[in-house]
């Protein structure tokens, strides 16, 4: 069991290695800029996520996981390959353009992390090859024929959340015994098929004997509006679904209204979230840069088999527990993957 001390909101920053910082920052300011052109030889990456871009005091550990990826299949940035990043940075609206902008720019491929930006690089071309990073089902969603043969332009690695979401909640019983009252914290726009994953917890919850309560939310000016609905009808706790680039925030609000949080990935307990139960991000992006590898000598993205995780970490935020006046059981801290205190 992992046990390491809380960065707060900075959450998964321990995770960066000090080149992934100093480089991602550099490269971080999304305003319009001459690119560097690429040599022969050079290819040329565009990156598009749903995070928000770096600074010196928050780097962003995705990016830093990607180019430890690439560093580990040879390259070396600069030298024989180059790296066009962008990020949404809490405004959806401007994914369009950025998705326009990395066509434009002629890159080989392109990284996307987070469903939004998947979808605005998918209207933007349909040719560029694009690995994609995200909480999907890809069959259900629309934009793979099968796992084992995506087809067309795009491939990756995903995370479908209707197995998953049982769970959580499983976890989350287990943590407040006789909880009932569940206010579930999703937005369409981060999740493609929210319909469907509402329906899937539902059906997980009735086994448990909880109640859902599912305040409307479109975007990040909808989080305070939301809590206020949860405590108004009575919610004993909150379960993020699909809104890790909004986990430190959300984990914000959350202890601010007194009540426990339960998200779908370990930098959300990272950032604050009492629990989390999913796959790791950071590592499923460092794995990103062997589909990148693989389109750069020739692969094409429709025959490469889509990945899923078969791993998953279970992390407990104690700083956040003590702070909700919280015990967790033993038996739930002696099964996790990592302990936050």
């Amino acid at each position: 069991m992992k046990r390491r001390a809380l960065l707060g909101a900075a959450g998964a920053a321990t995770l960066v290695d000090a080149l992934g910082v100093s480089r991602a920052f550099a490269q971080s300011a999304d305003v319009p800029r001459r690119a560097m052109p690429a040599a022969a030889g050079v290819a040329r990456v565009g990156v598009l996520f749903v995070n928000d871009a770096p600074t010196e005091t928050r780097p962003d550990p995705f990016i830093a996981a990607f180019r430890r990826g690439l560093r580990e299949r040879g390259y070396v940035e600069g030298e024989n390959i180059l790296l066009d990043v962008r990020y949404m940075d809490g405004r959806p609206e401007r994914l369009a353009a950025q998705a326009a902008e990395l066509v434009a720019l002629k890159v080989d491929v392109i990284l996307t992390g987070g469903q939004p930006a998947r979808e605005a690089v998918r209207r933007a071309t349909g040719t560029v090859p694009i690995v994609q990073v995200s909480g999907s089902d890809a069959v259900r969603e629309g934009w793979a024929r099968s796992l084992a043969r995506p087809g067309g332009n795009l491939t990756g690695l995903t995370v479908t959340y209707p197995e998953l979401m049982p769970k959580s909640l499983e976890l989350l019983n287990e943590a407040l015994p006789g909880i009932v009252r569940v206010a579930v914290l999703i937005d369409p726009a981060q999740v493609i098929d929210a319909r469907e994953v509402l329906k899937e917890t539902e059906a997980g919850a009735g086994r448990l004997g909880m109640r859902l309560q599912v305040p409307d939310i479109r975007g990040p000016g909808d989080f305070v509006a939301a809590f206020a609905a949860a405590q108004q009808q009575g919610a004993q706790a909150v379960f993020a679904i699909g809104m890790s680039p909004f986990s430190s925030q959300l984990a914000a609000l959350a202890i601010r209204n007194r009540l426990p949080s339960v998200g779908d990935f370990p930098l959300m307990a990272q950032a604050g979230f009492l629990l989390s139960y999913g796959a790791d991000l950071v590592d499923l992006i460092r794995r990103a840069a062997f589909y990148v590898d693989k389109i750069l000598k020739g692969g094409r993205p429709g025959d490469l088999a889509i990945e899923r995780p078969t791993t998953f970490q279970l992390s407990v935020n104690l700083v956040t527990a003590k702070a909700l006046g919280l015990t967790m059981p033993r038996s739930l801290l002696l099964r996790a993957d990592e302990v936050l205190q």
